[in-house]
């Protein structure tokens, strides 16, 4: 088809002589009135000057069948998306389920600065299907959740020391399998962690790993199939706390120590369970609340001829049961002593300055 050659329309009556295109598919069709009608070339057929016969019309549709097979063909191969994905490669020793949570901090030079991340690491040859959840009160929210091919690691969010309050207790929920081969079935996780907001203060808490080029604050959910067994008070100890703990081994490293800031500054002391105890097998959360009281009351006890000595005493938000119990050792043992919240930029969360009176 070209310009000038008769044509007659297929779906309707009428017909001109070609005197244009529009594109590939359009053309302009002058009727004897000099008016130009834009019709697609499939509905169109060429005539002679005096022929009206339709034979035409399968002629036409075959080429048109034809170019458009021939563009089909003309496709490059590289032009279509790759649908094959290869399976991901085990390696020797990840038939046992490792996995962790992981702080990471954006810039490491400006710790008092920086925002963090957070990642769940999948360190196993099965995959792994998990939730990451966070309490307030007693009711929990699920925040992210994702699946984990084998033996790598996935970004959950990012946080700056302002939500440390409500990252105080998190949750993990997990389950793992294996796709497209047989397996040993593994039981579901369940993990409650507490996280420390004192720790993102410190530098020495984030340690090199063989999961980020950079230091990371790492905690355990199950470690060569082994569960992590967090642990928490509940508040309803406090009713029936014993008498004194079993002598237990402590750690050497637990004795009051002055900030760096100089001579004046206040003195530190770490309450957390495990900077105080190597080892808490055997031990009830009652007794291990009766530890930590007689560390509070023997640093006391130690200072309490310095007349303005200022400590501060690291207890962590959590439940609240262990600064509860100082408060009301303070309330009633110690009442010519002040107290009141240690500066949130220096210790973070769930730390009390007590002045020696």
């Amino acid at each position: 088809m070209k310009i000038g050659d008769k044509v007659r329309f297929l779906s309707e009556k009428g017909g001109g002589r070609v005197a244009g295109f529009q594109g590939k598919n359009i053309v302009l069709v002058e009727d004897e009135d000099g008016f130009q009608v834009p019709m697609m070339t499939h509905e169109v057929v060429v005539v002679g000057e005096e022929n009206y016969d339709t034979s035409h019309i399968v002629e036409v549709k075959q080429q048109q069948k034809a170019q458009q097979k021939a563009q089909e063909r003309e496709v490059e191969p590289a032009d279509r998306p790759i649908t094959f994905k290869p399976m991901p490669e085990e390696r020797k020793g990840g038939e046992q389920l490792s996995a962790y949570l992981a702080f990471v901090p954006i810039d490491v030079k400006e710790l008092s600065r920086t925002r963090f991340e957070a990642f769940f690491v999948n360190d196993s040859n099965y995959y792994m299907r998990f939730t990451y959840l966070k309490v307030e009160g007693t009711a929990w929210t699920l925040c992210f959740t994702d699946e984990v091919e084998p033996n790598t690691k996935v970004f959950i969010e990012e946080f700056g020391r302002e939500d440390l309050g409500s990252m105080e207790r998190v949750a993990v929920q997990l389950v793992a399998y294996k796709r497209e081969k047989p397996f040993l079935l593994k039981p579901a996780i369940d993990v409650q962690l507490r996280i420390d907001g004192v720790k993102f203060f410190k530098l020495h808490t984030f340690q090199e790993s063989d999961f980020f080029e950079q230091p990371a604050l790492v905690y355990t959910i199950v470690e060569h199939d082994r569960v992590v067994k967090p642990f928490f008070i509940d508040p309803k100890e406090l009713r029936h706390i014993p008498n004194p703990s079993p002598q237990v081994e402590e750690k050497t490293h637990h004795a009051p120590k002055r900030a760096a800031q100089g001579g004046d500054a206040p003195l530190v002391v770490d309450l957390h369970v495990d900077a105080l105890l190597d080892n808490t097998t055997g031990m009830t959360p009652s007794d291990i609340l009766n530890h930590q009281l007689d560390v509070f009351r023997r640093t006391l006890k130690n200072y309490e001829k310095k007349r303005g000595t200022r400590i501060i005493f690291i207890h962590g938000k959590g439940e609240g049961v262990l600064r509860k119990a100082l408060l009301n050792e303070l309330q009633y043992r110690y009442k010519s002593y002040t107290w009141q919240d240690a500066s949130f930029q220096e210790y973070g969360y769930g730390a009390t300055q007590v002045t020696i009176k």
